[in-house]
């Protein structure tokens, strides 16, 4: 595979719980509390991961913060990397970068690409207008926090779904260092290199990171390479205004191995599908992406508004050879603030998004990877519009009552432009009301060392149909489904207590008209709707520091810290033909564990799992299971500085016992033990990276 050379901030509210902490703490950040007298010394449109944690603490439901901190010290490619002990987030390898991702339940019918998450990159929708996406553009490296919203608490991105949204946050000029170099090799032929640059000058700022990545993957015809460069440009109109520019391209190669069978995913891991070689299966993407934030702060309220178009390309060789163009473009305005109500504090949000695409989707026959006979040719579009509110009226200092809603309106569209096998257009129109309330008490203040709050909400949300879903091939033409909606109720507390953080979360949703896979009859399935499905479970995150002083006592203490992220997923059938049966493609047990030597001067080292210990179905009928497995891995590192130069080493083992297991699954109607729906899970491997930066 040869190399090609390439040719907006959260809306939220001001106060927040806060407890001190290390960085990292049971997927949200919980930090000592600081006085804050505004950005003039930061950017006013990105806030740094702190104010983040702070502002995203204030939703009356599960979201958390992630900082590049808890990811960078490891071999960071995938979503699964960023966001593994975050509970509730299902993100598990297929190959290479891609990734099955689901929360709490979100798309498991959809066995290639992405729904049911909204995914954006400094507010930039990632996901197409549609609802569908990628993963593969994202580069870890280039980002300084994760945002993760479950469900209706995404409701400033537009995100109506049950799985919710996730912001991929970069730095700005005003926290990235002037200079970076990193540089990391590991097994499979794992290679990649990253440079990267931000700087204040005068009232502008910028950001920029290229990054160069090959792998020769763990299994047959798993090829990689990849080329990403990411940035921003930030000008401070005033104390009180400023305003960036984002810029993002991505070149991607990717080779598919394919879905096995179980007995292959187990005994033969490195081998890939039959058809994959015969077809030369690929996924080539090329994409570049440009945006605009504006924020303004007019006394007591915060005023964001901005613009985004994204150009993308997919290449991409499988059954036949398909050819998309997708041009993505919308904007959003956005005003937060506080004022006096009945002589209590009142925290606000309105705002509106708007996002359209278009895809001009053709398929041709595929002759060994190339191009043969045009079979499909349609013209593709999709828009979405919204408008939003959320209120907090704080009914003492300690407990805000919250009351929100989602107005929405969606197109999808279909243009037929091959016609030999007849007309196969068609359009479908939506609009929705997603309503919330909820509560959140601070049942201990943020003090030094010690904070506790408790949430509750009760809330809708929508998820429109996919234009693959409506029109997954020209034999079945435009069909008509109706949009899934979900009425949650959800229960949780975080919070800090000396030296243990938790944060966790109990939920309920029913689901009407549920997105999934169904049999057409013929040997075809496709994308219908479910009458009543139900989707509950508990998300369970905490840290701990175990003992301190172990050998370095004093002021800088040596510790033992222990972290953990545990989902139990319920997700069934409520009626139907499968009523009682468990949905397909999800574990109902995942555990993420970690127990970590810190020492004062530097040096981090210890053993970490992965452990589903109850196969899970694959098949509406629940016929087929894949199988338990735990994984166990190790890391290590040493973080140093020296006259003003910064540096870190790592090492990171993964399944260092070789174990052989499936990572992830496709889903189907019924399934047998010679359906190829598995992907298995790489064997030992090691990674080691250097960085340095000044």
């Amino acid at each position: 595979m040869s190399m090609r050379i390439p040719r907006a901030a959260l809306a939220a509210l001001s106060i927040a719980i806060t407890a001190p902490a290390h960085a990292q703490q049971s997927g949200t950040i919980v930090l000592d509390p600081i006085a804050v007298t505004g950005q003039a010394t930061g950017s006013l449109t990105v806030p740094d991961a702190a104010e983040a944690a702070r502002r995203i603490d204030r939703t009356p439901g599960a979201v958390a913060v992630v900082p590049a901190e808890d990811f960078t010290d490891t071999r960071a490619l995938t979503t699964k990397d960023m966001l593994d002990y975050v509970a509730g987030v299902f993100a598990q390898p297929k190959w290479g970068e891609d990734t099955r991702f689901s929360i709490r339940g979100s798309g498991l019918a959809r066995n290639f690409h992405l729904r049911g998450v909204k995914l954006l990159q400094d507010g930039i929708p990632l996901t197409k207008a549609d609802g569908s996406g990628d993963f593969q553009e994202i580069d870890p490296l280039s980002l300084r926090y994760a945002e993760v919203y479950k469900g209706a608490n995404a409701l400033q991105y537009g995100a109506m779904t049950l799985g919710g949204a996730v912001n991929f946050v970069s730095p700005t000029g005003h926290d990235a260092p002037a200079a970076l170099v990193r540089t990391e090799i590991g097994s499979d032929g794992f290679r990649r290199v990253q440079l990267g640059s931000g700087m204040v000058i005068g009232d502008w700022d910028y950001y920029v990171t290229p990054t160069w990545v090959e792998q020769d993957g763990f299994r047959n015809h798993s090829e990689q390479e990849s080329v990403r460069v990411n940035g921003n440009i930030g000008y401070r109109i005033s104390s009180n205004a400023e305003t960036r520019f984002y810029f993002g391209y991505a070149d991607i190669e990717q080779e598919i191995p394919g879905s096995v069978t179980r007995h292959a995913a187990l005994h033969d891991p490195r081998a890939a599908a039959a058809g994959n070689l015969l077809l030369d299966y690929e996924r080539n993407i090329e994409s570049y992406r440009i945006a605009n934030n504006t924020t303004v702060m007019l006394d007591a309220v915060e005023l964001s508004f901005g613009a985004f178009y994204v150009d993308k390309r997919l290449d991409h060789p499988i059954f036949q050879v398909l050819d998309n163009h997708f041009r993505d473009y919308g904007g959003f305005a956005r005003a937060t603030g506080e004022a006096q109500a009945f002589g209590h504090r009142n925290a606000f949000t309105v705002g509106a998004n708007l996002h359209a695409g278009t895809n001009d989707n053709e398929r041709y026959q595929n002759m060994g990877g190339s191009k043969g006979a045009k079979t499909f040719d349609t013209d593709e579009t999709a828009v979405n519009a919204d408008l939003y509110a959320e209120n907090q009226f704080f009914v003492t200092d300690a407990v805000a009552l919250v009351l929100g809603g989602q107005l929405g309106w969606s197109k999808r569209r279909s243009e037929d432009r091959f016609l030999s096998n007849g007309d196969d257009s068609g359009k479908a129109t939506y609009d929705y009301f997603n309503p919330k309330v909820g509560v959140i008490w601070d049942v201990e203040p943020p003090t030094a060392g010690r904070a506790a709050q408790v949430f509750a909400n009760l809330s809708r949300s929508t998820e429109v149909p996919t234009l693959s879903d409506l029109s997954p091939t020209a034999a079945d033409g435009f069909t008509k489904i109706d949009p899934q909606t979900a009425t949650t109720i959800e229960v949780g507390t975080r919070g800090r207590c000396e030296s243990f953080g938790w944060d966790v979360a109990l939920y309920r949703a029913w689901l009407r008209d549920e997105i999934q896979l169904f049999d057409l009859g013929g040997g075809r399935t496709a994308a219908r709707n479910a009458d009543r499905t139900v989707h509950q479970g508990v998300e369970l995150a905490f840290d701990v520091t175990l003992l301190k002083g172990l050998f370095a006592d004093g002021a800088a203490r040596d510790d033992l810290w222990f972290r953990q992220s545990y989902t139990f997923s319920d997700f069934h059938f409520d009626d139907g033909v499968y009523g009682g049966n468990d949905l397909p493609g999800a574990p109902k047990h995942y555990l993420r564990a970690e127990l970590l030597y810190r020492h004062p001067a530097g040096f981090y080292a210890g053993p970490n799992v992965e452990w589903v210990p109850e196969a899970y179905y694959v098949d509406n009928a629940n016929t087929q299971k894949t199988r338990s497995y735990a994984l166990l891995g190790l890391r290590a590192g040493y973080d140093f500085a020296f006259q003003g130069l910064n540096g870190s080493v790592f090492l990171d083992a993964r399944n260092i016992t070789d174990e052989r297991y499936i990572a992830s699954a496709s889903v189907a109607t019924v399934a047998t033990p010679t359906t190829p729906l598995y992907e298995p899970g790489s064997g030992a491997s090691a990674y080691a990276g250097l960085t340095l930066s000044w």
